[in-house]
């Protein structure tokens, strides 16, 4: 559903568009949930939920591989969950549809960029799961314009500066990006920050915070339409 959101207009256009990336554009969810005991959602959305509810509160950086073994263990999951999660994490699937969507939007000549609340190594690890994804059926090789992780910014997201970060990077302003959140708490962040959003919301997530997209969409296609 698109609503309007800030002062958007139909002909603006922005300069970028910056993606949360482990539920943004890749399905980490799955992931978490086979590292556990019984290889289940019931297991790795406690998990996952109790995480993000962590790691949200957290602000300044600590380490992101701690922050996942302190979830695990204040549900109940033994050692060998987190353990599994890192080991595997090179096993990380994009969406299917991130590719094409990465590939189409590079064509219409926006800059592409991630911030990702996630250590240095492991996040870009990740983005570069997605880059060769993207770079697959296309002519050039894909990477993003940037890459952000909250190690390198030195904040946890929600936080206004760990948006502001890849604005930085990219040497833009933030009226010039569409943030693309992957989670609740991303939609109420990136538009503190001054960002407009649109949330790619596959996992069906409850919102949180007053903040509205500008669309929410159960695919990338579907949330980017209007950039596509």
């Amino acid at each position: 559903m698109s609503v309007p959101q800030g002062d958007t207009s139909a002909h603006w256009r922005p300069k970028a568009i910056v993606f949360d990336l482990l539920t943004g554009l890749i399905n980490s969810w799955s992931l978490w949930d086979a590292s556990t005991p019984s290889g289940t959602p019931a297991e790795g959305r406690l998990w996952r939920d109790h995480y993000l509810r962590i790691t949200y509160g957290t602000g300044a950086y600590a380490p992101y591989e701690e922050l996942v073994k302190q979830a695990a263990r204040e549900v109940g999951l033994p050692p060998s969950a987190p353990e599994g999660l890192l080991r595997d994490w090179e096993n990380l699937s994009p969406w299917p549809e991130a590719g094409g969507v990465l590939r189409a939007l590079r064509a219409r000549g926006y800059k592409l960029a991630v911030v990702t609340n996630c250590s240095r190594h492991l996040g870009h690890l990740a983005a570069r799961v997605v880059e060769r994804a993207a770079s697959e059926g296309g002519g050039d090789e894909f990477a993003f314009d940037a890459v952000i992780t909250a190690e390198e910014s030195g904040f946890y997201k929600p936080v206004k500066a760990a948006y502001e970060a890849i604005v930085t990077v990219l040497g833009l302003e933030v009226s010039d990006v569409v943030f693309v959140a992957g989670s609740s708490g991303d939609v109420q962040g990136a538009t503190d920050a001054g960002m407009k959003v649109v949330w790619h919301n596959k996992i069906g997530l409850a919102k949180k915070g007053e903040a509205v997209p500008l669309v929410e969409g159960s695919s990338l296609d579907d949330a980017l339409k209007d950039f596509l």
